[in-house]
């Protein structure tokens, strides 16, 4: 099943990859819609969750997704690069675009995953169950435990966030800095690698 996704996402151009990101966001964005349409009872309810002149947006949604980020630094250099592997498509994704689309992709993931899962999902279901089918819904983690879990912690945290200040904002905060961030470094990385690669190559056509 894993060889069969890997094989079906190096058919794929990376255009056609971002379609796919963006595509699968506007469906979640859309079913969150629609099961908020059903399990609310009253439309204010659901906007009391977007709280915008909170300071815990900055308290906590700020330093939250920092945080995360560093504990992700810290696994990249003390595990196996294989528990990282994710069949390559967030390098894939984000090693290609500009700082710009990286802010775009981030900010368009995080609110559209945040309001299905923390908004009307957590809202309604709890955190356990919400976590579960947030882990879920990333397909491609499902084959590597360490990604799995990595992710269903994350979950966690996110949904104990969104408990603590009963505020969407502030998960998308954190959500967003945590998806923009590591872009960053994995296009960082991308682009020092192929300037290194791109050295070496120079250095030895020079010495021929």
């Amino acid at each position: 099943m894993k060889n069969k996704q890997a094989e079906l996402i190096k058919q794929l151009t990376d255009k056609q990859l971002l379609y796919n990101l963006f595509l699968t966001q506007i469906i979640l964005l859309t079913l969150a819609v629609f099961l908020g349409i059903i399990l609310f009872k009253e439309r204010s309810a659901f906007f009391d969750l977007f709280i915008f002149d909170d300071l815990n947006i900055l308290l906590i949604g700020i330093p939250a997704g920092i945080v995360v980020v560093l504990i992700d630094i810290l696994l990249m250099k003390v595990t196996p690069s294989s528990y990282q592997d994710d069949g390559g498509i967030n390098e894939r994704i984000f090693s290609h675009l500009s700082y710009t689309m990286i802010f775009v992709v981030a900010l368009v993931v995080a609110i559209s995953e945040e309001v299905l899962f923390r908004g009307v999902l957590q809202t309604h279901f709890g955190l356990l169950w919400t976590s579960i089918i947030f882990a879920a819904v990333h397909y491609r983690y499902l084959f590597n435990w360490f990604l799995f879990l990595n992710v269903l912690v994350l979950s966690f945290f996110i949904g104990l966030l969104f408990e603590w200040t009963n505020n969407i904002m502030v998960t998308i905060t954190a959500h967003f800095l945590i998806d923009f961030i590591l872009g960053i470094i994995i296009r960082s990385k991308k682009q020092t690698g192929l300037s290194k690669k791109g050295g070496d190559l120079y250095e030895s056509s020079t010495k021929e």
